[in-house]
């Protein structure tokens, strides 16, 4: 009995402390920008937001991004999971699919991309596809007085390739996006 609690004391600290710290000081030595979250800064110094959390843009002047069901809470990541054909998940989507169609009139349904109604498995993805965010140029650059080639161009220009070259899809950041949007104005 004495040997077996001496045995669970030493894996206690060995994985519960020493294995921990140990990653966490490797980790801050390293990479310290991803170990810290991938916070993304103002130039006051101010934390925005990380680039691996979505956030919520409802304000019809930025990109949107991907819908969540989780409502962007990272303290609790995950999605309801339902399958395509749940009525929950029906009303959900057409619900967001006319809220999207009345902000951009100019769209028509059947160019929603898939991505801007569907949520990722995290409920936190902060990126869409490239077609996703050129689909909102024209409701921004009405609301914004810009011209669309210069948001389509800046669309371009914060396109992400595949990871390592060839893991995923392109994909745009859009808290970086919205980011540079409001410096151009």
């Amino acid at each position: 009995m004495l040997k077996n609690l001496r045995v669970s004391l030493l894996l206690l600290i060995i994985c519960g402390l020493i294995y921990p710290l140990a990653m966490t000081g490797i980790a801050q030595a390293i990479m310290p920008y991803k170990a810290d979250g991938s916070l993304i800064v103002d130039k006051d110094g101010t934390v925005i937001g990380s680039e691996l959390i979505g956030q919520k843009f409802t304000e019809p002047g930025y990109f949107i991004g991907r819908v969540s069901s989780i409502e962007y809470n990272a303290a609790g990541s995950g999605s309801n999971n339902y399958a395509p054909s749940n009525p929950a998940m029906i009303e959900r989507t057409e619900i967001d699919l006319q809220a999207f169609l009345a902000a951009n009139p100019d769209i028509k349904q059947e160019d929603v991309p898939a991505d801007l109604m569907t949520n990722s498995a995290s409920g936190l993805d902060p990126h869409l596809s490239p077609k996703a965010a050129k689909v909102q140029v024209p409701r921004i650059a009405k609301e914004r007085n810009m011209d669309p080639n210069v948001l389509y161009q800046l669309v371009d220009k914060h396109i992400e390739g595949r990871s390592l070259g060839l893991f995923g899809e392109p994909r745009v950041n859009v808290l970086k996006l919205n980011m540079a949007l409001d410096q151009l104005q």
